[in-house]
C-alpha cells in the first residue's frame, strides 16, 4: 500500500525534517526544564523535613515535631 510506505518513510525521516516551531519550543521548554526543576525542587523541598526510622504508630513523621499542646 503506497499510503503505508509514504508514512513508514515519513516516521523514518522525521529527525531530519524537525524545526522548532512555538509549539515544540514549548514542549521542549516544560518537558526538559521546567518539570526537572519542579520535580528536583520538591524532592529537595522534602528531603530532610520525615524521619521514617524507628516510628511508633502515633510518633510524628516529622523531623523536626510540632510542639504538643501538653507543654503550651
Amino acid at each position: 500500500d503506497p499510503a503505508v510506505e509514504r508514512w513508514n518513510q515519513m516516521r523514518e525521516t522525521a529527525y531530519q525534517r524537525f524545526r522548532f516551531t512555538p509549539r515544540s519550543t514549548i514542549q521542549v521548554l516544560f518537558g526538559m526544564i521546567i518539570f526537572p526543576a519542579a520535580i528536583y525542587w520538591t524532592a529537595s523541598n522534602q528531603d530532610l523535613k520525615w524521619n521514617w526510622t524507628g516510628k511508633l504508630k502515633n510518633e510524628s513523621l516529622a523531623r523536626v515535631p510540632p510542639p504538643s499542646e501538653e507543654s503550651v
